[in-house]
């Protein structure tokens, strides 16, 4: 069966605006169940306030998370994308549902078997997280541009979606019995609709967009063998037109497209390491006492959130997007003159600058990453594309895994820190 977009460019194919909405909404699923863990973090330390819970629940997560990044990386081009996905998506789903379960079956009471039962639903999320980030950036990777920083906004929109729901459900329930409880399973009852909205959209909206077809194709062309399934879902069976010859199918090793682009993998690992060393934990338990009370963290969590959103678009201005790697370099590490600037205004400053270097923090989090996520890809062939987006998300989770781990030398010193 012909297909009557495979000779017409990218740019005119219909669809693209399309794909770019839903995979903002996909890049929303795929972090909105751990962004809502993060943004009712202020529930979980009153019902388990012994046990740390920002900085457990994250440590817990992370290890599962590069765990099951660095096994698909590996195997990335023999594994079928569309089920890679969709399990990833379905796992999200039940993931957050259990968590609903967990809490309505031990009645909101806290102790440390509820807590090992809520560290274990943490885990899945980590198992899911890594299935879809990995699958969906390599999948996009082979596309445009543009729908790679649209996944990549929608994981940001999840973090600002959140944010905003925790600031109305607080108000709104803050003066009834049991109010925090109440918006946290409103929360994660949300959660669980748009992962179930995500597993519909990438089955059988998604594959169907002219433009997503396109660029299947062109990759299955190029040797791809991941892309199969999603074009038979889209109903491309006939496939003879593709390339069998080898000289053409062939490809970089991940090895070869690692030490290509080891600059941007080091970059996005070195990002995340700043940024999850200061954000959640600090937020939750280093920033003291303020006249926003119980609000102060919740808004400064929103504030990051709002920023890193905004950062992953500004690169959609020519002039504002940084193409150039030294200039990228030096702007990552360039960021680490914030952790400083945290201890001091903690320490000696007030709310309102605590509130600037959280915005800045988040904004450069988002520019750099869309930066460097948008243009590594480029001038290589749609399976070369697929598995460095991969290695990209490698780093990225490595990166958050050790920022998280840092996260832990901010209690040294603070009484009745363990």
């Amino acid at each position: 069966m012909a297909d009557r977009y495979e000779n017409q460019p990218p740019e005119k194919l219909q669809g693209k605006y399309q794909a770019m909405v839903v995979c903002c909404i996909l890049g929303i699923g795929s972090l909105v169940s751990w962004n809502s863990m993060l943004t009712i973090a202020d529930y979980y330390y009153k019902v388990f306030p012994d046990y740390h819970p920002s900085r457990v629940l994250t440590l817990v997560y992370q290890p599962f998370a590069l765990g099951t990044i660095l096994i698909l990386a590996y195997h990335e081009s023999k594994i079928n994308t569309r089920k890679r996905n969709l399990i990833g998506y379905i796992l999200f789903t039940i993931s957050t549902f259990l968590l609903i379960v967990l809490d309505l079956a031990t009645k909101g009471r806290g102790g440390i078997g509820p807590y090992i039962g809520l560290c274990a639903v943490v885990a899945s999320f980590g198992l899911a997280d890594a299935t879809v980030q990995g699958g969906m950036i390599g999948d996009l990777s082979l596309m445009c541009p543009e729908l790679v920083q649209s996944f990549m906004g929608g994981l940001a929109v999840s973090g600002a979606l959140t944010s905003a729901l925790r600031l109305i459900t607080k108000a709104a329930f803050e003066k009834t019995n049991d109010g925090p409880r109440k918006g946290a399973m409103m929360f994660l009852a949300i959660s669980t609709c748009i992962e179930l909205l995500c597993v519909f959209l990438y089955a059988y909206v998604f594959p169907k967009l002219p433009i997503v077809k396109y660029y299947r194709r062109k990759a299955a062309s190029e040797g791809s063998k991941t892309v199969s399934a999603d074009l038979a879902a889209a109903g491309i069976q006939n496939q003879s037109d593709l390339s069998d010859d080898d000289s053409k199918n062939q490809r970089l090793s991940n090895k070869e497209l690692l030490i290509q682009n080891i600059d941007y993998a080091v970059n996005l690992f070195l990002i995340y390491v700043c940024t999850l060393s200061i954000f959640p934990g600090f937020l939750y338990e280093n920033t003291g006492q303020h006249g926003l009370g119980d609000w102060y963290a919740l808004v400064l969590v929103a504030m990051y959130n709002c920023w890193d959103l905004v950062g992953r678009y500004t690169p959609l201005v020519k002039w504002l997007k940084i193409e150039n790697r030294k200039l990228i370099t030096i702007a990552v590490l360039s960021r680490y003159l914030l952790i400083p600037a945290f201890y001091f205004t903690a320490k000696y400053g007030d709310q309102g600058w605590m509130i600037m270097l959280i915005s800045v923090l988040g904004l450069t989090n988002g520019h750099l990453t869309v930066c460097i996520m948008t243009i590594a890809p480029k001038g290589y062939k749609g399976p070369e594309q697929n598995a460095l987006g991969n290695l990209l998300v490698i780093f990225l989770l490595g990166g958050i895994f050790a920022g998280v781990a840092l996260d832990w030398l901010w209690l040294i010193g603070k009484k009745n820190a363990f």
